[in-house]
């Protein structure tokens, strides 16, 4: 593989033989891993601009050092990973509802996109409104669409995730095979100019993945991604992973959970991120046919009052929102 690996990320490795080995149970994932990946390549998008908006956001981060950008705790923003946005169509930059119908909330400062489907020119137009962009990467699942597939050697594959075709479990105790591939990909996020990190699928112990994988083993593959991310000047959310996060959210300097008000278990992130100081990003799905359907009116008045940034969103995550605030 000739790729340089940064011999500050090498040490990770080691320094990770030292994280203690967590207690509790491993839960199992209800409902599989989510709604958020994207399909296959091939959808296209045209970059333009819309109207402007100024990130709301700090400047300095409690994880990854002086330079990192970190989301304010009350952030508008947006998620949207289906296909390459279209800075012209107000249904990819969130400015509607997924029907196309106007929403009162304010504009979103952050969006979270796709690492291959958004380039560089995508990135540097919304960062030219004042928003700041996350980038979704997928750390702990093989993609065989991905222009990187040839990289995964057959030996960290394991089973399907069933959940999303052409998807399969990595083997996360690999981290000397999986790092190189995983700086390459965040790398492609920095050359682009994305300010943070999405790193998707960091609960393959809690599921089916063909491998004998133990809460410690994610713990520690989960703060090498991190550490990974912040060695590299970006910062990283701590992506579902519900059950670990009294562990890991020292090292995450926000979260992203989906449906933790269908499932109840929400409190642990008012008991974690938000007692820190770091930022809640929630999702709740609009989908009937999926059995995920909770409706704004049952979550979004306790999602407000404990200050996390709460939407209803359509689980292809294909474009609109409807934003708790």
């Amino acid at each position: 593989m000739n790729r340089s690996w940064p011999a500050v990320v090498k040490s990770l490795i080691f320094v990770l033989a030292a994280v203690p080995a967590a207690c509790g149970d491993a839960g199992v994932d209800p409902g599989g891993a989510g709604g958020s990946r994207p399909g296959s390549p091939g959808s296209s998008g045209t970059p333009a601009s819309t109207s402007t908006s100024s990130a709301s956001a700090s400047s300095t981060s409690a994880g990854g050092g002086p330079g990192v950008w970190i989301p304010a705790l009350q952030t508008s923003w947006h998620w949207m990973i289906d296909h390459p946005l279209d800075l012209d169509d107000p249904r990819d930059m969130g400015l509607v509802d997924p029907t196309g119908a106007p929403i009162a909330s304010p504009p979103p400062t952050v969006y979270d996109l796709d690492w291959e489907f958004t380039p560089a020119e995508t990135v540097a137009a919304l960062h030219a409104k004042g928003a700041k962009v996350i980038c979704y990467v997928d750390v702990g699942a093989f993609e065989d669409y991905r222009p990187d597939a040839g990289d995964f050697p057959e030996s960290v594959k394991g089973n399907p995730d069933y959940h999303w075709e052409g998807s399969f479990w990595l083997d996360i105790r690999q981290i000397n095979v999986l790092g190189p591939i995983m700086q390459a990909r965040f790398q492609v996020c920095k050359d682009k100019g994305f300010d943070a990190i999405e790193p998707d699928e960091v609960d393959g112990y809690a599921n089916d993945s063909g491998f004998p994988l133990r809460y410690e083993d994610q713990i520690a593959y989960n703060v090498f991604i991190a550490d990974l991310a912040h060695s590299m000047g970006m910062s990283v959310g701590l992506k579902g992973d519900i059950e670990q996060a009294e562990d890991l959210w020292p090292y995450f300097d926000w979260t992203l959970n989906e449906q933790c008000f269908e499932y109840e278990e929400c409190e642990i992130l008012v008991d974690t991120f938000l007692a820190n100081g770091k930022a809640v990003f929630e999702v709740e799905y609009d989908d009937p046919f999926s059995g995920h359907m909770t409706d704004r009116s049952l979550f979004c008045e306790q999602a407000n009052a404990w200050g996390f940034n709460s939407m209803e969103m359509p689980l292809d995550l294909d474009g609109g929102r409807w934003p708790c605030r």
